[in-house]
């Protein structure tokens, strides 16, 4: 039998383009969203101008300056506490060897007590071959039983006194604790801000090293030429007030000579002679400060440091003063309380002249407008306008 033809229509190949729709569409949503990305992500921080790299160095220095300060007034804290702790345990041990002389003498009466057995007096009396020896031995007993009294109620004080001080060492402990961890709080965040100034001048183009250098050689120039009015002014103040101290001594010297009362000129002098006196002793004081701080020109700022081989800023000024005999504090928040606070105008040399509002920095004045100093870390003690930072306040110690 012969096959028959199949009436099936053959299917035609349709050759379908969805899935590769699909991959372009996929693909250009990808590129589209890549793009979209790139478009909307946040551009790279621009590099900030040299200006601006010095405003935010000199402003971590003066943090670091504050945080030294902090440190320095822990660090001083921490010692007083640590000597204060030490004697207290001291004290301690002796009060607890008293303690136990009083515990071994107690020890000795009651074994006494123990030995003679507890036997009543009136059967002591009875059965002693000599009663007059019993009446002896029984005054004897009478005053041994007070120094038992004694000896116990010194046991009790000595007992009272040990546990009080006892108590006073455990809570001066635990303040030299605290202390202790202000002190590495204090020198951490010293460490945090030079590190961050160190990274900042690091990533910093040769060409942008010269130009902060350029900067900083354009703001001591011009806080030179402040340093050179402020001199200018005062020298010509000192020859006012030399020419009109002058002119005294002449019209002092004519009413003498004319005889108008001898006693009376004589009277009137001492004034100024006594001031004259004040200020040649604090200039006598002032010059050995000088002497010693210009030795220490050269030497290397470190944080945290009073010498003598580094200083910062306040242990420089602290033991410059302390050549003069004049014992000062650790802190310049501490060394600005000291002594008599004086105008910039009438500054003298031996002054100490504080800077920023917090008060995190200090240098000695040496005249004419300028100062010596240890500066910031990476530098050396030196000789500097006064002019070169903004002016606190300024305070003559002696």
């Amino acid at each position: 039998m012969p096959v028959l033809a199949s009436h099936r229509k053959p299917r035609a190949k349709v050759r379908t383009t969805t899935p590769a729709v699909g991959l372009t569409t996929a693909a250009l949503a990808s590129v589209t969203l890549l793009s979209t990305q790139s478009a909307t992500a946040a551009p790279a921080e621009p590099k900030p101008a040299v200006e601006e790299v010095q405003k935010k160095v000199d402003s971590l220095y003066r943090q670091a300056g504050a945080a030294t300060q902090e440190y320095n007034r822990a660090k001083a804290a921490s010692a007083a506490q640590q000597t204060k702790v030490d004697t207290l345990l001291s004290d301690v041990a002796k009060r607890t060897e008293r303690i136990n002389e009083a515990r071994r003498a107690l020890g000795s009466y009651a074994a006494a007590q123990y030995r003679n057995g507890g036997i009543g007096p009136a059967a002591t009396f009875f059965l002693a071959d000599d009663p007059q020896g019993y009446f002896d031995q029984s005054r004897l007993m009478d005053r041994a039983t007070e120094r038992q009294q004694r000896s116990v109620t010194e046991f009790r004080k000595q007992q009272a006194s040990a546990a009080k001080k006892r108590a006073e060492a455990v809570k001066s402990l635990e303040t030299l604790t605290e202390t202790q961890a202000t002190l590495a709080s204090s020198k951490k965040d010293v460490q945090t801000k030079l590190t961050e100034a160190r990274g900042l001048l690091s990533r910093l183009t040769a060409e942008e090293k010269a130009r902060l250098a350029e900067l900083e050689r354009k703001k001591e120039a011009e806080a030179k030429e402040k340093a050179a009015k402020l001199a200018a002014r005062q020298a010509a103040e000192a020859k006012e007030r030399a020419e009109a101290e002058e002119k005294a001594r002449e019209e002092a010297a004519k009413e003498s000579s004319d005889g108008s009362g001898t006693g009376s000129g004589t009277g009137t002098d001492p004034g100024p002679g006594t001031g004259s006196g004040t200020d040649s002793g604090y200039a006598a004081k002032a010059e050995k400060v000088l002497a010693f701080a210009r030795a220490q020109i050269g030497k290397p700022y470190v944080w945290g440091a009073s010498g003598p081989s580094s200083y910062d800023c306040s242990g420089l000024t602290q033991a410059a003063w302390r050549e003069a005999g004049v014992t000062l504090p650790r802190t310049t928040w501490d060394q600005v309380e000291v002594g008599t606070r004086v105008a910039t105008a009438d500054l003298k040399p031996g002054d100490l002249v504080f800077f920023y509002d917090d008060i995190s920095h200090v240098g000695i004045y040496k005249g004419d407008g300028m100062m010596i100093h240890a500066p910031k870390p990476g530098a050396n003690v030196r000789e500097e306008s006064i002019y070169y930072m903004p002016i606190y306040g300024s305070v003559r110690p002696a």
